[in-house]
């Protein structure tokens, strides 16, 4: 039987019973072949991205991602990737992926669309690793998208302005977590959420180096970080309050969770700096201006603030040629920042009451 008759043509019922036949000469019975395929296509059908996304949301829990890159994941996966969720992920395409990244990124959002294809890739990743795919269709669509608009964070590029600040910071009454995390960004010259973000087993204490993993890096490459005495002094007056727990700087709520996205910047605005004169993730543009206008190397500043060259194997090769040199670069930088502290410090009104600025 090949089907009902009139809809069934004859040339298709022909061509059904020499596949019949060839089956049969190859002792496969053609009816135990029809629910081999009728269960490899419900199979298929239940692998939803929805299914798949959850997996890879797990394998993020069970890494011990911070809370708020977990909450980021989950949205863009079940929010804004809603409308794959039900799609059996053999079934998606490029083309489909497409559609959907382009109508966030005509919302203005084009950073939130780059996240988008970013964590359905990794979605797919894990589908082609677990047998359930058989590409990643996001590869496709590098270049696709309109580059992010570059955003301009304030920044304090006058040393003894710098050096004022520096020293506000260490004088706030706030939550000592926070504190430290502040002088820990000034000192290191990463991104705020990296910052943030630090867990114990990133760091060699014994080797002074922070080596921050490629997912918690913006272009996702491993970085890192030589730690200068000064630096070392921080973590090792913050490490107490992270016992029991992975984070390093955590949030006064609990030390399984990290200090909120906007804490550092509200503990700026407490100490009297507006966000037109400062940001926290303007400290890195400030680092840059004073290091470049003293005549350091701008290549090793580069590496510092780790700017990845679009050439691979240039990139791992200054990554190496230049690990001695930043070892002696974030060392004068935080004897520089101590040198810039020892002033006479402008008054300023803090903003707000309590020890405030805490996430």
């Amino acid at each position: 039987m090949f089907g009902q008759y009139a809809v069934v043509t004859l040339r298709e019922a022909r061509q059904k019973r020499d596949e019949a036949r060839t089956l049969l000469k190859g002792g496969i019975s053609p009816s135990q072949q029809r629910q081999v395929q009728k269960q490899a296509h419900l199979k298929s059908a239940a692998n939803t991205f929805k299914l798949l996304a959850d997996e890879y949301i797990d394998r993020l829990v069970d890494r011990e991602m911070a809370d708020t890159t977990l909450s980021k994941v989950r949205w863009l996966l079940h929010t804004v990737a809603a409308p794959l969720a039900d799609r059996p992920i053999r079934e998606i395409n490029a083309a489909e992926i497409l559609l959907l990244l382009q109508k966030v990124e005509k919302t203005g959002r084009r950073e939130t669309a780059k996240r988008l294809r970013g964590v359905i890739g990794s979605v797919f990743r894990h589908a082609v690793v677990t047998l359930r795919a058989e590409t990643d269709p996001t590869v496709f669509l590098r270049g696709a998208l309109l580059p992010p608009k570059t955003q301009n964070r304030a920044a304090i590029t006058d040393e003894q302005a710098f050096g004022r600040l520096m020293l506000s910071i260490d004088e706030y009454d706030g939550y000592p977590s926070l504190k430290a995390a502040l002088q820990f960004l000034a000192l290191t010259c990463v991104r705020p959420g990296e910052v943030r973000g630090a867990v114990r087993d990133e760091f060699d204490l014994d080797k002074a180096v922070w080596r921050i993993p490629a997912e918690r890096m913006k272009m996702r490459h491993p970085h890192e970080v030589p730690l200068s005495k000064q630096a070392l002094a921080v973590l090792e007056e913050v490490w107490p309050y992270s016992d029991h727990a992975s984070l390093v700087f955590p949030s006064i709520r609990s030390n399984r969770r990290p200090l909120s996205e906007n804490s550092m910047n509200a503990a700026l605005r407490r100490l009297g700096y507006t966000k037109d004169e400062v940001t926290a993730h303007g400290f890195r543009a400030t680092a840059s201006t004073i290091l470049n206008s003293r005549g350091y190397d701008s290549d090793v500043i580069e590496a510092v603030l780790a700017h990845q060259d679009r050439n691979t194997v240039r990139r791992a090769y200054n990554r190496s040629k230049y690990w001695p040199q930043r070892v002696a670069l974030m060392q004068n930088w935080a004897d520089l920042l101590d040198e810039l502290k020892q002033q006479k410090p402008v008054e300023r009104v803090l903003v707000g009451g309590g020890s405030g600025g805490c996430g």
